[in-house]
């Protein structure tokens, strides 16, 4: 570790940091992320006043500590943006064009978001929904999930600064945006219509058990599963089989393949897998 450091990080605590953050969040963090590790968490040492990180990690001896929300935010990494590789919304579009002719308010399109971060993802998915059924009811139910409450806290909002929408089209800008006016200048809000078809939920990937009940046509885990082992990513596989239907979608992270899980999903095309 470096001397120079203004709090005291040693091997043992980076040790412990990566032991605890597996067991309670399933993220396997290598040693090349002693660096990150250390800038996340200063923060939480300097609102605590503290100095070392063998205090501040002490501080999570309790299973029950209001702190091991903001020691897992701290570490979960949020990188998204609206549209992010956009082959796959246009591979949702697709699907749902092909598969769901027949849908209603009763019986809605069922998409989960597992891991929606600051919530760009599933307005993505909104924004394709609508544009697919050319009205801003569609017959389409969301659920976003994510372990991390902070990002879940600004998804809900549904306010960003109007550069993340820059890329959009002139038509997405004016369909699904409101800028902001006075202090609000600079920032944009999700318009009502499309915040109404998304629910957001906090939810840990590893929990023993789901709450959701039923299946969805399309799950959507984007860049989460590359934090894991290959035993735990196989364990979230068949979780996730389970909670589709045979001709069901999983949306993975441009990185992320799974052949070791051939018995459960098929590769329909890059990054997109079909449940066997």
């Amino acid at each position: 570790m470096d001397d120079l450091r203004e709090f005291i990080f040693t091997d043992k605590d980076f040790a412990h940091v990566q032991k605890l953050i597996y067991e309670h969040a399933g993220i396997s963090l290598s040693e090349k992320k002693e660096d990150l590790v250390y800038s996340r968490l200063v923060k939480r040492l300097r609102f605590h006043k503290i100095s070392r990180f063998s205090v501040y990690l002490s501080l999570l001896n309790d299973p029950h500590s209001s702190e091991w929300e903001e020691f897992i935010n701290a570490l979960t990494t949020n990188l998204t943006s609206f549209f992010r590789e956009k082959h796959h919304f246009e591979a949702l579009a697709s699907h749902v064009k092909r598969n769901y002719s027949k849908v209603s308010q009763s019986q809605p399109i069922k998409i989960w978001c597992s891991a929606s971060s600051t919530g760009e993802e599933p307005y993505s998915i909104a924004m394709t929904m609508v544009s697919l059924f050319g009205c801003l009811a569609p017959p389409v139910k969301i659920l976003a999930t994510d372990l991390d409450t902070s990002v879940l806290e600004k998804a809900q909002k549904g306010i960003y600064p109007i550069d993340k929408i820059e890329k959009l089209s002139r038509l997405q800008t004016e369909q699904f945006f409101l800028k902001g006016k006075g202090v609000q200048e600079g920032f944009v809000l999700i318009k009502p219509e499309l915040r109404r078809l998304i629910t957001f939920k906090k939810l840990n990937l590893l929990s023993p058990e789901w709450p959701m009940k039923g299946q969805f046509d399309v799950i959507f885990c984007r860049n989460v599963m590359i934090y894991f082992d290959k035993d735990t990513q196989y364990e979230l596989l068949e979780k996730f089989a389970q909670k589709l239907p045979p001709r069901g979608l999983l949306f993975v992270g441009h990185s992320e393949s799974f052949p070791n899980a051939s018995n459960v999903f098929k590769l329909e095309k890059h990054t997109v897998y079909r449940r066997v």
